[in-house]
Protein backbone atom coordinates (compact mmCIF):
# COMPACT_ATOMS: atom_id res chain seq x y z
CA UNK A 1 0.00 0.00 0.00
CA UNK A 2 1.26 3.59 -0.68
CA UNK A 3 0.03 6.16 0.82
CA UNK A 4 1.84 10.06 0.85
CA UNK A 5 2.04 13.65 2.43
CA UNK A 6 2.32 16.78 0.34
CA UNK A 7 3.57 20.06 1.69
CA UNK A 8 4.51 23.76 0.33
CA UNK A 9 5.01 27.21 1.72
CA UNK A 10 6.20 30.35 0.54
CA UNK A 11 8.68 31.15 3.60
CA UNK A 12 9.67 34.62 3.59
CA UNK A 13 9.54 35.20 -0.04
CA UNK A 14 7.19 36.94 -2.20
CA UNK A 15 6.67 34.12 -4.73
CA UNK A 16 6.52 30.20 -4.23
CA UNK A 17 8.86 29.18 -7.06
CA UNK A 18 8.73 25.10 -5.81
CA UNK A 19 6.35 23.02 -7.94
CA UNK A 20 4.85 19.30 -6.46
CA UNK A 21 3.11 16.95 -7.97
CA UNK A 22 2.36 13.74 -7.31
CA UNK A 23 -0.09 10.77 -9.21
CA UNK A 24 -1.35 7.37 -8.05
CA UNK A 25 -2.17 4.35 -10.27
CA UNK A 26 -2.95 0.41 -9.14
CA UNK A 27 0.08 -0.65 -9.51
CA UNK A 28 2.49 2.55 -8.01
CA UNK A 29 3.26 6.18 -8.66
CA UNK A 30 4.85 8.96 -9.97
CA UNK A 31 6.24 12.24 -7.38
CA UNK A 32 7.99 14.91 -8.96
CA UNK A 33 9.12 18.06 -6.66
CA UNK A 34 10.85 20.89 -8.59
CA UNK A 35 12.52 24.30 -7.10
CA UNK A 36 13.06 27.46 -9.50
CA UNK A 37 15.32 29.61 -10.23
CA UNK A 38 15.47 33.04 -12.00
CA UNK A 39 13.15 35.28 -10.17
CA UNK A 40 10.80 37.51 -11.00
CA UNK A 41 8.09 34.57 -11.67
CA UNK A 42 10.25 32.59 -14.02
CA UNK A 43 11.47 29.64 -11.14
CA UNK A 44 7.79 29.55 -10.40
CA UNK A 45 7.17 28.96 -14.21
CA UNK A 46 10.25 26.73 -15.09
CA UNK A 47 9.17 24.26 -12.31
CA UNK A 48 5.59 24.51 -12.74
CA UNK A 49 6.52 23.23 -16.27
CA UNK A 50 8.65 20.34 -15.49
CA UNK A 51 6.23 18.75 -12.62
CA UNK A 52 3.07 19.66 -15.59
CA UNK A 53 5.40 17.77 -18.28
CA UNK A 54 6.32 14.72 -16.32
CA UNK A 55 3.16 14.43 -14.89
CA UNK A 56 1.38 14.52 -18.60
CA UNK A 57 4.08 12.20 -20.25
CA UNK A 58 3.32 9.48 -16.96
CA UNK A 59 -0.68 9.83 -17.29
CA UNK A 60 -0.58 9.45 -21.22
CA UNK A 61 1.94 6.10 -20.54
CA UNK A 62 1.99 4.41 -17.36
CA UNK A 63 2.78 1.30 -18.03
CA UNK A 64 5.84 2.40 -20.43
CA UNK A 65 7.01 5.04 -18.59
CA UNK A 66 10.88 6.05 -18.12
CA UNK A 67 12.16 8.11 -15.57
CA UNK A 68 15.33 9.17 -18.00
CA UNK A 69 12.48 9.97 -21.20
CA UNK A 70 10.77 12.08 -18.44
CA UNK A 71 13.63 14.35 -17.52
CA UNK A 72 15.05 13.95 -21.12
CA UNK A 73 10.88 15.54 -22.51
CA UNK A 74 11.34 17.98 -19.45
CA UNK A 75 14.50 19.60 -20.60
CA UNK A 76 13.27 19.86 -24.04
CA UNK A 77 10.17 21.75 -23.14
CA UNK A 78 12.26 24.00 -21.06
CA UNK A 79 14.50 25.26 -23.99
CA UNK A 80 11.66 25.31 -26.57
CA UNK A 81 9.92 27.89 -23.77
CA UNK A 82 12.78 29.77 -23.43
CA UNK A 83 13.32 29.76 -26.97
CA UNK A 84 9.68 30.72 -27.73
CA UNK A 85 9.81 33.56 -24.88
CA UNK A 86 12.46 35.99 -24.66
CA UNK A 87 11.26 36.69 -20.79
CA UNK A 88 11.82 33.03 -20.04
CA UNK A 89 15.59 32.64 -21.10
CA UNK A 90 16.93 32.63 -18.11
CA UNK A 91 14.31 30.51 -16.43
CA UNK A 92 15.66 27.18 -14.44
CA UNK A 93 14.91 24.66 -12.05
CA UNK A 94 15.93 21.60 -10.23
CA UNK A 95 14.22 18.52 -9.98
CA UNK A 96 13.54 15.45 -8.08
CA UNK A 97 11.53 12.46 -9.15
CA UNK A 98 10.61 9.14 -7.59
CA UNK A 99 8.93 6.46 -9.77
CA UNK A 100 6.78 3.43 -8.10
CA UNK A 101 5.97 0.19 -10.41
CA UNK A 102 5.05 -3.10 -9.12
CA UNK A 103 7.16 -3.27 -5.95
CA UNK A 104 10.37 -1.54 -7.56
CA UNK A 105 11.54 1.86 -7.19
CA UNK A 106 13.57 4.26 -9.20
CA UNK A 107 14.46 8.09 -8.46
CA UNK A 108 15.98 10.75 -10.38
CA UNK A 109 17.66 14.46 -9.36
CA UNK A 110 19.09 17.35 -10.87
CA UNK A 111 20.44 20.50 -9.18
CA UNK A 112 19.99 20.41 -4.57
CA UNK A 113 16.36 18.99 -4.03
CA UNK A 114 16.76 15.64 -2.81
CA UNK A 115 14.73 12.09 -2.40
CA UNK A 116 15.56 10.57 0.80
CA UNK A 117 15.06 6.85 1.16
CA UNK A 118 14.38 5.10 4.58
CA UNK A 119 14.16 1.40 5.26
CA UNK A 120 11.79 0.32 8.20
CA UNK A 121 12.19 4.03 10.00
CA UNK A 122 16.14 3.88 9.36
CA UNK A 123 17.79 6.49 6.66
CA UNK A 124 19.38 4.01 3.94
CA UNK A 125 20.57 6.85 1.49
CA UNK A 126 19.76 9.88 0.17
CA UNK A 127 20.82 11.73 -3.65
CA UNK A 128 23.73 13.63 -3.44
CA UNK A 129 23.56 17.65 -4.70
CA UNK A 130 24.97 19.27 -8.12
CA UNK A 131 26.12 21.90 -5.95
CA UNK A 132 29.41 23.42 -5.36
CA UNK A 133 29.65 22.05 -1.46
CA UNK A 134 28.40 18.21 -2.39
CA UNK A 135 32.05 18.79 -4.66
CA UNK A 136 33.84 19.93 -1.20
CA UNK A 137 32.49 17.19 0.27
CA UNK A 138 33.83 15.12 -2.04
CA UNK A 139 36.90 16.67 -2.44
CA UNK A 140 37.45 15.92 1.45
CA UNK A 141 37.01 19.89 2.32
CA UNK A 142 34.09 20.24 4.21
CA UNK A 143 32.17 17.74 5.53
CA UNK A 144 28.45 16.68 5.21
CA UNK A 145 27.05 18.60 7.83
CA UNK A 146 28.75 21.83 6.41
CA UNK A 147 26.27 21.86 4.24
CA UNK A 148 23.52 23.54 4.87
CA UNK A 149 25.07 26.51 5.60
CA UNK A 150 27.52 27.17 3.42
CA UNK A 151 28.31 30.27 2.01
CA UNK A 152 28.61 28.78 -1.60
CA UNK A 153 24.78 26.33 -1.13
CA UNK A 154 23.29 27.91 -3.84
CA UNK A 155 25.76 27.65 -6.64
CA UNK A 156 24.59 24.93 -8.39
CA UNK A 157 26.52 22.39 -11.11
CA UNK A 158 23.50 21.24 -12.99
CA UNK A 159 19.77 22.42 -13.02
CA UNK A 160 16.87 22.01 -15.60
CA UNK A 161 17.15 24.59 -18.73
CA UNK A 162 20.33 24.97 -19.10
CA UNK A 163 21.56 25.14 -22.92
CA UNK A 164 23.91 21.80 -23.77
CA UNK A 165 23.50 20.17 -20.09
CA UNK A 166 21.39 17.56 -21.74
CA UNK A 167 21.68 14.02 -19.37
CA UNK A 168 22.48 16.17 -16.82
CA UNK A 169 20.12 14.31 -14.08
CA UNK A 170 21.48 11.58 -12.15
CA UNK A 171 19.58 8.34 -12.30
CA UNK A 172 19.12 5.94 -9.24
CA UNK A 173 19.42 2.00 -9.75
CA UNK A 174 16.24 0.11 -9.42
CA UNK A 175 15.65 -0.99 -5.12
CA UNK A 176 13.29 -3.91 -4.99
CA UNK A 177 10.56 -3.35 -1.97
CA UNK A 178 10.68 -6.19 -0.82
CA UNK A 179 10.29 -4.35 3.02
CA UNK A 180 8.67 -1.21 3.92
CA UNK A 181 10.22 1.65 2.56
CA UNK A 182 9.54 5.46 3.30
CA UNK A 183 10.86 8.48 0.69
CA UNK A 184 10.92 11.94 1.10
CA UNK A 185 11.17 14.31 -1.84
CA UNK A 186 12.13 17.94 -0.61
CA UNK A 187 13.67 21.30 -1.91
CA UNK A 188 16.50 22.57 -0.30
CA UNK A 189 14.37 24.92 1.77
CA UNK A 190 13.06 22.40 3.58
CA UNK A 191 16.41 20.14 4.20
CA UNK A 192 18.20 23.34 5.21
CA UNK A 193 15.77 23.65 8.46
CA UNK A 194 15.96 19.71 9.62
CA UNK A 195 18.45 17.77 10.17
CA UNK A 196 18.44 13.45 8.93
CA UNK A 197 18.33 12.65 12.93
CA UNK A 198 15.20 14.38 13.10
CA UNK A 199 13.79 13.16 9.68
CA UNK A 200 14.04 9.94 11.64
CA UNK A 201 13.31 10.96 14.92
CA UNK A 202 9.90 12.05 13.52
CA UNK A 203 9.32 9.21 11.35
CA UNK A 204 9.51 6.53 14.34
CA UNK A 205 6.89 8.50 16.18
CA UNK A 206 4.46 9.37 13.56
CA UNK A 207 1.68 6.85 12.99
CA UNK A 208 1.55 7.77 9.35
CA UNK A 209 2.60 9.32 6.76
CA UNK A 210 0.41 12.67 7.52
CA UNK A 211 1.79 12.65 10.95
CA UNK A 212 5.33 12.54 9.97
CA UNK A 213 5.22 15.34 7.42
CA UNK A 214 3.48 17.18 9.96
CA UNK A 215 6.06 16.97 12.75
CA UNK A 216 9.13 17.17 10.26
CA UNK A 217 7.27 20.61 9.13
CA UNK A 218 6.98 21.85 12.54
CA UNK A 219 10.97 21.76 13.52
CA UNK A 220 11.38 23.06 9.61
CA UNK A 221 8.92 26.15 10.73
CA UNK A 222 10.80 26.68 13.65
CA UNK A 223 14.29 26.35 12.54
CA UNK A 224 13.93 28.77 9.60
CA UNK A 225 11.76 31.03 12.25
CA UNK A 226 13.23 34.49 12.09
CA UNK A 227 15.37 33.96 8.94
CA UNK A 228 15.22 34.49 5.50
CA UNK A 229 13.37 31.32 4.85
CA UNK A 230 13.05 29.99 1.58
CA UNK A 231 10.45 28.33 -0.12
CA UNK A 232 10.30 25.12 1.23
CA UNK A 233 8.22 22.14 -0.07
CA UNK A 234 8.46 18.11 0.63
CA UNK A 235 6.55 15.14 -0.84
CA UNK A 236 6.69 12.14 1.98
CA UNK A 237 5.50 8.51 0.49
CA UNK A 238 5.25 5.54 2.68
CA UNK A 239 4.89 2.01 0.66
CA UNK A 240 4.13 -0.72 3.85
CA UNK A 241 4.36 -4.43 2.78
CA UNK A 242 1.93 -6.91 4.41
Amino acid sequence: MITYAEYTDVGNREKNEDSIGSFLTDAGGLFILADGLGGHGRGEYASSSVVRTGMQIYHDNTEGFQLSDCFDKCQEVLLREQEENPELYDMKTTMVALQINDSVAKWAHVGDSRLYCFKKRKLLKRTLDHSVPQMLVAMGEITEKDIRFHEDRNRLLRVMGSEGDDKNYTLSDELKLSKSYEFLLCSDGFWENILEDDMVDTLKRANDVDEWMRLMVEIVKTNGNGTNMDNNSAIAVWVEKE
